[in-house]
């Protein structure tokens, strides 16, 4: 064993100042999550591993005797400070920032080996013969030597390429490269010191090792905040900066050539890996690029698909309807839809309730169609259908989606009752047509399917002129009231009045109500002209009320007046203003209205009713409504439709008989009963038969204006009242029911049983009712 020199021993202190670099390498990765984790222990694993080589192989030299050249102490410490010099290359390259990628990180150094290849072939010309540049100090007698060379050049490649193309701040991820380069040439400096025992070389990389060490940590340290990298489809560097070193290695090899030098083994290897560095890295380019291209014709689909679908039903939107339209050569035949009364639905349950509605009419139209039919939402509620077929067959197909669109929609816990109106057009334009169809399925009272006609251009010209010349009705005087008298019976005296409007044009003429309300109301004039009849009927209730006339008066209320905001505060003005008593005003409120919301319609009414005006359900049994909606809804008057009080004898036997249905029910709920529509004197009298204490209809009066109706009251003041007849005795009610034989029909009879509350107790057992 030989003293050590001092040389030696000062690199074995400057390596052993690496050891603390390492640790807080070590330290750092476990600070760390996720991806800056793994690269920061990768590093501290590869720093480690290269200060232990470097360290072994010094201790070695100082304890041993071997004489240089010493071949198997230095190629140990070649391939070990090599083996540390990859794994610290591999953490530069995982490094968050570095690339976004695995994919991207093989890039990189393969961008890396490019720049190596050319500085190892510029090298090699340089260190060779005929150049030699370092004359007798050229390591030629170590060839292990060349393994952390090879490491080293490509590091320096690798640093170079991440100062172009890391991801900003760039920095950091040059800082790592540049100190894992310095490590990678310190031990180049070390193997190469200590296979031809050059002390000043070993003494040089023994320095450079703890500080490219320290230069790492010190980075990492700093970067010591997660690091975010947004990455595009395909890695968008490209490879032009290779024909740099390309051309540096036609230049050396010129240089080479010229000064008489041979193509030797190691000018050879590094023009391979130039080739097959370039070549990979531009088959990967490729491959990219055929990635990025799918994606793009991938997503390209998707938006287009986006562009032609209904993003909350999944049906084709307006777009895809065209489309369709468009693509398809055999007869087609289209059906609009649109919901009637939706808005009340969103007005009323939110918007939430009524998407929802909107996606369940999506499915049922999916469920209905058949291959080949497309099911298209054009916007808000309104949709459509194209089908292939003829006009006859399309018609069939939306009386069927009628009944389907017709049944409860069951969402947030409650039901929705919603009708539709359709359109069908089989010729011209066809979205056109439908539209139109559409328009005069709701004109005609909707919850219908219209099948497109000529004449509807000009029905829809005239709409537009009904809306123009609607807007300026009540400022040009030419809304009037008429009102229709309400009668007690049997007596048939006037004992209050329905107000219902009617408009004159000087030019149209006389606009019916069913043609001009459904204008109204769809473009929103309906509050307004809601309000003016609101306040002429209380005007002239009031100027009766004043003669003395013991009189009511009674307004139709239309669902969007209902919900307006502070309606019952806008009543009780009214109201007050005029001096009129609440009981003495009537509001009507449709079926339809009560088949959106029960929930809001109760507390709606209920705040009318607060004001102490009464609230009648006009209509009733044309609608939706329910004997356990009747239990609930805070209203006072029930009015009978008059297709109840219409209905004919032949169909059972007896005349109306629903009349007396709903004329008991509605007693026994505590309300008071008016049939309307009464005409004959026949329907008269199965109204007052069945117990019915209220009339209406053109057999007691048309509408007529108001000092006619006020003529009638005075008449009835100044003359003598009909007496009433005199009651039945009411049976006891503890008697057992009887039985009765009731006429069916001509030599038609049945028994039934008689409660003893029912009017016709008092007859004979065996005694035909009439």
């Amino acid at each position: 064993m030989q003293s050590p020199s001092g040389v030696e021993l000062a690199g074995l202190v400057g390596l052993l100042v690496a050891v603390p670099a390492v640790a807080l390498l070590g330290n750092s990765g476990r600070r760390h999550t996720g991806a800056a984790r793994r690269a920061h222990l990768i590093l501290a694993a590869g720093g480690a591993i290269v200060t232990a080589a470097a360290l072994a192989g010094v201790l070695s030299v100082l304890i041993t005797t071997a004489t240089p050249p010493r071949l198997g102490l230095g190629t140990a410490v070649a391939v070990g400070t090599a083996l540390g010099i990859l794994l610290l290359l591999v953490g530069t390259a995982v490094l968050p920032g570095a690339a976004e990628s695995p994919g991207v990180a093989v890039r990189r150094l393969l961008d890396g080996l490019v720049v190596a290849a050319a500085i190892w072939f510029v090298g090699w010309v340089l260190l060779s013969e005929p150049t030699r540049i370092l004359g007798d100090s050229t390591p030629m007698a170590c060839p292990s030597v060349l393994v952390p060379a090879a490491f080293a050049v490509v590091s320096l490649g690798l640093t170079i390429v991440l100062g172009m193309h890391a991801h900003r701040p760039r920095l950091i991820t040059v800082r790592v490269a540049t100190g894992v380069t310095a490590v990678a040439f310190a031990a180049v400096a070390i193997a190469s010191g200590i296979c031809q025992d050059h002390d000043g070389v070993l003494l040089g990389g023994a320095l450079l090792l703890p500080a490219g060490l320290f230069v790492i940590a010190r980075a990492v340290e700093v970067a010591d905040r997660p690091v975010q990298v947004v990455g595009d489809v395909a890695d968008r560097s490209t490879t032009a900066y290779a024909f740099v070193p390309m051309g540096a290695m036609v230049v050396a090899l010129g240089f080479h050539l010229a000064r008489g030098g041979e193509f030797g083994l190691y000018g050879y290897l590094g023009a391979a890996v130039e080739g097959l560095a370039l070549v990979t890295r531009q088959w990967l380019a490729l491959r990219d690029v055929r990635k990025y291209t799918l994606e793009l014709r991938r997503r390209e689909a998707h938006f287009r698909e986006l562009a032609h679908t209904d993003p909350l039903t999944g049906l084709a939107n307006r777009r895809g309807l065209r489309k369709a339209l468009l693509d398809d050569e055999e007869p087609q035949v289209l059906v609009g839809i649109d919901l009637d009364g939706f808005k009340t639905v969103n007005d009323m349950r939110g918007h939430d309730v009524g998407d929802a509605v909107l996606v369940e009419v999506g499915e049922r139209l999916r469920r209905n169609l058949l291959d080949g039919d497309v099911a298209a939402r054009l916007g808000g509620d309104e949709f459509a259908v194209l089908m292939r077929g003829t006009a006859d067959e399309a018609m069939l197909t939306a009386h069927r989606l009628l009944a389907v669109l017709c049944e409860p929609y069951e969402v947030d816990g409650g039901s929705v009752f919603l009708s539709a109106s359709l359109g069908v057009a089989d010729t011209g334009e066809l979205i056109r047509d439908a539209d139109l169809a559409l328009r005069y399925a709701k004109q005609r009272g909707k919850n219908r399917v219209e099948r497109y006609q000529a004449r509807y251009d000009e029905l829809l010209r005239r709409r537009g002129t009904l809306e123009s010349e609607l807007r300026h009705a009540i400022d040009r005087d030419q809304l009037r009231l008429v009102f229709q008298p309400v009668v007690a019976l049997p007596s048939m005296r006037p004992v209050g009045a329905e107000a219902l409007l009617r408009w004159h044009h000087p030019s149209l003429g006389a606009v019916r109500p069913d043609e001009f309300i459904p204008v109204a109301e769809e473009s929103g004039l309906i509050n307004r002209i809601g309000a003016w009849v609101l306040e002429q009927a209380v005007i002239q209730l009031a100027d009766w009320l004043a003669k003395g006339h013991d009189v009511w008066v009674s307004v139709n209320l239309s669902p969007k007046e209902l919900h307006a905001v502070d309606y019952a505060g806008q009543v009780a003005d009214v109201l007050a203003e005029h001096g009129v008593p609440a009981q003495r005003l009537v509001l009507e409120v449709t079926e339809h209205a009560v088949a959106t919301d029960m929930e809001e319609l109760i507390s709606r009414l209920a705040e009318l009713r607060a004001t102490g005006v009464r609230i009648a359900l006009d209509d009733f049994g044309a609608g939706y409504s329910s004997l356990g909606q009747l239990r609930t809804l805070p209203v006072d008057i029930l009015k009978i439709d008059h297709a109840l009080v219409a209905e004919p004898e032949s169909r059972t036997g007896t005349a109306a008989p629903l009349v007396d249905v709903v004329v008991r029910i509605g007693h026994r709920l505590g309300l008071e009963v008016l049939a309307e529509g009464i005409g004959t004197p026949s329907q008269r009298a199965v109204v007052e038969e069945a117990g019915c204490r209220l009339g209406q209809g053109s057999l007691f009066g048309w509408g007529v204006p108001a000092e006619h109706l006020e003529a009638q009251l005075q008449t009835l003041r100044t003359g003598t009242r009909a007496l009433p007849a005199p009651p039945k005795p009411a049976p006891p009610k503890d008697q057992p029911a009887r039985s009765q034989v009731v006429a069916l029909g001509p030599g038609m009879r049945q028994l039934r049983a008689v409660l003893p509350t029912d009017p016709s107790f008092g007859a004979r057992t065996g005694e035909p009712s009439e």
